[in-house]
């Protein structure tokens, strides 16, 4: 199962809309996202379930997007929210022992715009998205759980938070 976060309509329409400028359209199967966990097993989802509708039953964390970041064969927008960090912190805690090694370590929350393009493309594009003003601001609405089945993924429920 994937966790993501879920963004505020206009973010997303912009987000998105950037992902399909830039994203190699032959690779491009998902919309634009800020993943929280990119593995968590079929087995937790009980408990997941539980500490998502408790992580959401209170206001949107505020957040930003603080400008872009080098993927080196791609581009993607830095995403700052220390209380969206906290929520996946403490989900994180609580599934410890089942984390993949990718979930285990440091989290680097950004919105990938760009992938698997020639290194020089994705200077251009980090150069490009420079020159706007940063930070901005972020809206989160909630948090969504997805299946990975090989292509695109498959909504299984998503939380939102409470105005």
């Amino acid at each position: 199962m994937i966790v993501t976060a879920l963004f505020a309509p206009a973010d997303f329409a912009w987000l998105d809309g950037l992902r399909r400028a830039h994203f190699p359209p032959e690779r491009n199967q998902l919309t634009a996202h800020l993943t929280l966990f990119h593995h968590l097993p079929p087995s937790a989802a009980p408990e997941l379930d539980r500490r998502l509708k408790q992580a959401t039953a209170g206001a949107p964390p505020a957040a930003s997007i603080t400008g872009p970041m080098s993927l080196g064969r791609g581009t993607a927008l830095r995403v700052s929210s220390e209380e969206l960090a906290a929520v996946r912190g403490a989900v994180a805690e609580a599934f410890h022992g089942l984390l993949t090694p990718q979930d285990a370590g440091g989290w680097r929350p950004h919105v990938t715009v760009q992938n698997k393009v020639e290194p020089a493309a994705a200077r251009a594009l980090v150069t490009e998205l420079s020159v706007l003003s940063w930070p901005r601001p972020l809206g989160i609405t909630g948090l969504a759980v997805w299946w990975y089945r090989g292509g695109p993924w498959e909504l299984i429920r998503d939380y939102r938070f409470r105005s």
